[in-house]
C-alpha cells in the first residue's frame, strides 16, 4: 500500500531532478539536444518530450480537468521542438503534478482508475495503487535514458539518488 506522503515525496524528487536537468540544458546547444543517439526517442530532446508527454497524459487520467497532450506516444517526441517551450510546458506540468500530489489523500489511493488503453484498444480498470508508482517510474526511467545519454556525450548528468534530495525540495 502506498500512501499520500509517498506520491507528495515523489512529485518532489521529479521537480528536483528536473530542475537539474534543466540547468545542465540551459548550457548545451540545441543541436546536442537534438542529435540522435540511438535511443527509444532518439534525442535527449527527444526523450525529455516523451517524458513531459507521459506526464500530462498521466496527470490526465488522474485529474481529467487536467488537459490532456496531443499525439501519441511516439508522435510526441517532437510535441516541444525548443527547450524554451519545453521548459515552459514542464513548469506548468511541475506545478499541476505538486498540486495534484498535494491534493491526494491515502484514500484516494485505494481507489481503482479506469481507462481507455490506445495500446490494448479497450478500457483498463487498475488500482490507483499500481498506477501512480507507474507514473513516477516512468519518470524515473526516461530521465535514466537521458542521464546515460548526457554522459555519452560528455555532459555532467545530476546527482539521481532519492536520499540526496535536499530537505527544502
Amino acid at each position: 500500500m502506498i500512501y499520500s506522503a509517498y506520491v507528495w515525496t515523489m512529485a518532489c524528487y521529479n521537480a528536483w531532478q528536473n530542475n537539474q536537468l534543466t540547468l545542465i540544458f540551459n548550457v548545451i546547444y540545441i543541436d546536442q539536444l537534438k542529435l540522435e543517439r540511438g535511443a527509444f526517442f532518439g534525442s535527449i530532446l527527444g526523450t525529455l518530450n516523451h517524458l513531459l508527454w507521459g506526464d500530462m497524459f498521466w496527470l490526465n487520467r488522474f485529474d481529467p480537468s487536467t488537459p490532456a497532450p496531443d499525439g501519441d506516444g511516439m508522435d510526441c517526441k517532437i510535441l516541444f521542438p525548443d527547450l524554451a517551450s519545453w521548459s515552459a510546458q514542464r513548469s506548468r506540468t511541475y506545478a499541476r503534478i505538486t498540486s495534484w500530489a498535494d491534493q491526494i489523500k491515502s484514500d484516494d489511493l485505494t481507489k481503482y482508475l479506469s481507462m481507455y488503453s490506445s495500446v490494448l484498444q479497450y478500457e483498463v480498470t487498475k488500482p490507483m495503487a499500481m498506477c501512480v508508482p507507474h507514473f513516477f517510474n516512468h519518470q524515473t526511467h526516461h530521465r535514466g535514458q537521458v542521464h546515460a545519454m548526457l554522459t555519452a556525450a560528455g555532459q555532467d548528468a545530476p546527482v539521481s539518488d532519492l536520499f540526496f534530495m535536499p530537505e527544502d525540495t
